[in-house]
């Protein structure tokens, strides 16, 4: 672990809380002296999330210049290793995007060791083959003078009809967001609150900072303690914003680190010794002739004996027992 690596997350803004807390756990798997090789397996057990969604963050992560990611191989077998991930602060980050950057690998140990084989690639799965069958190749790929049936248009108007409603949803949170902030139903809004420019302000609180709509009205609420009057536009309130999906990092990294602390000392724990056992531990001694530590034979533990039959009265008191 490298707590400037740490630092160095924590202090990364704009950043969705999920895309956060996979750069945090990334700088807590970094080594100041041997660098970052965690594989795919471990950061989505560490951020809790399946390995699709690591693959999208480390990708928006990467995007962004926060990291940068390269495969490695063995110099004398060839074997594919665990990627290394080198991060925006370390020495010798480059200063434009290459195209050799790869992917983690996920995976047993004798997985990570596979030579990747030339049919199936990076994206290869055991026992199956990136190259698709002759039959399928035959009944798909026709030749477009024979095949004269054409398939109705199903797809782009339901990705129409999905668009709308999505619109149709925002406008509504939209209004409810204004009326937070103050503004009267039928009100002549402020230039800065009118048309597009205004929703896609708003709308990158969403996407770029990664709070839901709730998470914003309540934002807004908030806002009108100290500031009643409406802000004159949604860029106003980016600072508010802000601060709130900083929080919001702050406390899903918080509360990770909690539930990880408690699966370890979990893990430590030693197993607890049942009345029984303690019972049968010390009858065993007190009926044997072998030296016997009484002090350490307390009455609790002389009546545990007592009401199992395990030993008599008579042979408490030979050995010492009170």
């Amino acid at each position: 672990m490298s707590h400037k690596a740490t630092v160095w997350a924590i202090q990364q803004r704009g950043l969705k809380p999920a895309t956060k807390i996979v750069l945090w756990f990334l700088c807590d798997r970094h080594n100041p002296d041997f660098g970052c090789f965690p594989t795919q397996a471990r950061l989505a057990d560490d951020a809790e999330m399946s390995i699709s969604a690591l693959n999208d963050h480390l990708a928006k992560l990467e995007e962004l210049r926060l990291i940068h990611r390269v495969r490695v191989h063995d110099p004398r077998t060839h074997k594919r290793q665990a990627t290394r991930y080198i991060l925006g602060f370390e020495e010798g980050f480059p200063q434009e995007p290459t195209p050799e950057t790869g992917h983690g690998f996920c995976g047993t140990e004798e997985e990570q060791r596979a030579d990747p084989t030339p049919e199936s690639g990076d994206r290869a799965i055991s026992g199956f083959s990136a190259k698709p069958s002759p039959d399928f190749a035959q009944s798909h790929l026709r030749n477009p003078e024979t095949n004269l049936v054409r398939e109705p248009l199903s797809k782009p108007v339901k990705e129409e009809e999905d668009a709308q409603a999505r619109d149709s949803d925002f406008d509504g949170f939209f209004a409810e967001l204004l009326t937070a902030l103050g503004f009267a139903a039928n009100a002549t809004l402020p230039a800065w609150w009118q048309g597009w420019p205004a929703r896609t302000h708003v709308r990158r609180w969403i996407d770029d900072l990664g709070l839901s709509q709730k998470r914003i009205i309540e934002t807004a609420t908030e806002t009108r303690a100290d500031h009643p009057n409406p802000p004159d536009g949604p860029k106003a309130l980016d600072r508010f914003m802000e601060r709130a999906a900083q929080r919001d990092a702050h406390a899903t990294i918080a509360s990770a680190k909690s539930q990880k602390s408690k699966r370890r000392r979990k893990r430590e724990e030693p197993p607890r010794i049942s009345d029984d056992e303690k019972a049968a531990f010390y009858a065993k001694m007190v009926n044997a002739d072998g030296f016997l530590p009484v002090s350490s034979i307390n009455n609790s533990i002389r009546d545990l004996m007592l009401v199992r039959g395990l030993v008599t009265p008579e042979r408490l008191r030979m050995r010492g027992v009170r």
